[in-house]
């Protein structure tokens, strides 16, 4: 493979790789995507029971980021036939697979936070000194 093919073949798979980062971003997006699909990845929920879960989550956000997730085939909405109306939503086969990029990002922010914590003490003891 001559060194102009390496180059182009390298170009074409971070052109590809942004696009899949992209994609990704556009999904979760926002300060509330991601602490609904944690919360969904233990089960399904009621609207109420999120809003219980999530601190801080107005009752309008709530419903604007279900909608946005469920056009994105991340969650599904089921409305039950009952009196009053029994709304559930839970994570599709697509969304339970989340599970692995939240896992990483845990471990991930886990380790930075120690990090981050390590370097604000050094910090502090050189300006005590």
């Amino acid at each position: 493979m001559s060194r102009i093919s390496q180059l182009e073949s390298v170009k074409k798979c971070s052109g590809e790789f942004v696009l899949a980062i992209n994609d990704t971003m556009n999904v979760l997006n926002g300060k509330w995507k991601l602490p609904i699909i944690g919360s969904l990845l233990y089960g399904k929920k009621r609207f109420k029971e999120l809003e219980r879960e999530i601190p801080k989550i107005t009752p309008r956000m709530l419903s604007k980021e279900l909608k946005d997730l469920e056009v994105n085939g991340i969650v599904t909405r089921t409305v039950y036939d009952t009196i009053p109306v029994t709304v559930e939503y839970e994570l599709t086969e697509s969304g339970n697979t989340l599970n692995m990029v939240l896992d990483a990002m845990i471990a991930w922010g886990l380790q930075h936070r120690k990090i981050v914590i390590g370097k604000k003490k050094k910090v502090a003891e050189i300006v005590s000194v």
